[in-house]
């Protein structure tokens, strides 16, 4: 190896920043290797490389409700006068931070337009567009024929063109989708399937996978207790209750389910009908969306669909089995037990979005994800405690900071008011929250190099 990971030497880095290693070679794109029980990406010039990155680097970021107006662009074409010249000064502005990708929802010439290479990775919302061109669905019907075809025109679309760009680290498939119940509401993936209209490809699948596992309606009825008296009748009814509420899948959570299904044989049945139904879709979303982008760009990596909150376990581990490296939000002081949770599938781990907010900025944060600290002295420390967790396990390759701009106070398009902002909406720098973040992201390619496999 070309140079020492103790914490004093000093690291020679490629162009895109990442840590020179004779033992690794570039391939022309972003890659994954395991070196000594731990993941990294690697550069396309063959650097230990992990994502440091900032979601939402837009001039155009967030209009006031649904209007017109757009507080940071008014006060950026003030500043700056031109697209252009804000694109040089907020790429130069995330190098000297040490950041080296610019996260989802962000602009693409951003990462080119300074003196220090930037990656970047979009999102090819391939089951977002399918559920919106269905608009009576909240999860995408997996089980429609017209699934493969759609998604497939749309990664030849949004992924193709780039198959040949060495800045791309890899491509996400979509943003939180509605695996289980979680802040949007408490219906099961099983029930929503099953409240399809009826002959929709995804409620046939959904009843028929009921009917092959029960012997007969009876013993079905007894678990659901709908108002049916046959399977027939059950494919009529226009809208079937779930006999149990769960709660969202985590490990407090799983204890108390577990419990629960212990003292009640029929709300057991009902889990597990919903945990292989869930897992049958898992698998079916990501087989078909990793080959439609996989088709389209088979130079890049695939980087999961964003999970929201953490899923079931069916669904992580479908996403281990059909993707490069699982991608997932985690708003909590401490990501540890929910990189654990993940890491269970033995792939990389990128987290997509995380953030803390400082009541002290002026805002509002009346609306949005993730805790809220008194100062921006505690925002800064909680960055560097989270990424520091983060780095020391081995399957995290990287970490995306949302956002580049703080939100109006006035509310965005979804009511959000926060100061998730690196800089304000005037464009004015957060001091002490970006010079930790300097500091920290300087110092991780040490931290995760002495991060400790488990040991399985």
């Amino acid at each position: 190896m070309a140079t020492s990971d103790s914490p004093g030497a000093r690291l020679r880095r490629t162009g895109w920043g990442g840590v020179v290693d004779d033992g690794l070679e570039g391939s022309g794109f972003f890659r994954i290797a395991e070196r000594n029980g731990v993941f990294w990406f690697v550069d396309p010039d063959g650097g230990r490389f992990i994502s440091k990155g900032i979601n939402t680097v837009r001039f155009d970021q967030d209009h006031i409700g649904r209007s017109e107006r757009v507080p940071y662009a008014e006060a950026c074409r003030a500043k700056y006068g031109s697209l252009p010249t804000w694109r040089a000064a907020a790429s130069n502005r995330l190098a000297s931070w040490q950041f080296n990708t610019v996260g989802c929802w962000s602009d693409q010439g951003v990462a080119s337009a300074g003196s220090q290479l930037l990656a970047d990775a979009p999102t090819a919302e391939l089951g977002m567009s399918f559920r919106i061109h269905r608009r009576d669905q909240i999860f995408p019907d997996v089980f429609d024929p017209e699934f493969s075809a759609h998604i497939r025109a749309v990664a030849d679309q949004r992924c193709r063109h780039r198959r040949n760009d060495p800045g791309l680290l890899g491509t996400f498939i979509d943003n939180e989708l509605y695996w289980s119940p979680d802040w949007r509401g408490t219906d099961e993936l099983l029930t929503l399937f099953m409240n399809l209209p009826p002959r929709r490809p995804g409620r046939v699948a959904a009843l028929s996978g009921l009917q092959a596992r029960y012997r007969d309606f009876a013993q079905f009825n007894a678990v659901w207790r709908t108002t049916a008296r046959s399977w027939e009748e059950l494919g009529r009814i226009e809208h079937v209750m779930a006999p149990f509420v769960r709660l969202r899948p985590g490990i407090l959570n799983d204890a108390l389910e577990t419990k629960a299904n212990l003292a009640n044989q029929a709300r057991e049945a009902f889990s597990a009908d919903c945990d292989a139904f869930v897992a049958v879709v898992a698998d079916k979303y990501f087989e078909l969306c990793v080959s439609a982008i996989k088709t389209a760009d088979p130079n890049h990596l695939v980087l999961g669909s964003r999970f929201g909150y953490q899923p079931l376990a069916g669904v992580i581990a479908a996403a281990g089995r059909h993707l490069d490296v699982i991608s997932f939000n985690c708003y909590e002081f401490n990501p540890g037990p929910i990189i654990d949770a993940y890491a269970a599938t033995s792939k990389p781990c990128l987290i997509s979005e995380f953030s803390f907010r400082g009541d002290d900025a002026g805002l509002p944060n009346s609306k949005g994800a993730g805790p809220r600290v008194a100062t921006q002295t505690e925002r800064a420390r909680a960055f560097e405690g989270y990424v520091a967790m983060a780095l020391s396990k081995p399957n995290v390759v990287g970490y995306h900071w949302f956002e580049h701009a703080d939100q109006p106070a006035e509310g965005r398009f979804d009511g959000e008011d926060s100061n998730f902002g690196t800089v304000t909406i005037d464009d004015e720098v957060y001091g002490e929250l970006t010079r930790t973040m300097t500091r920290v992201n300087a110092a991780v390619e040490h931290i995760h190099a002495a991060a400790v496999p488990a040991v399985i």
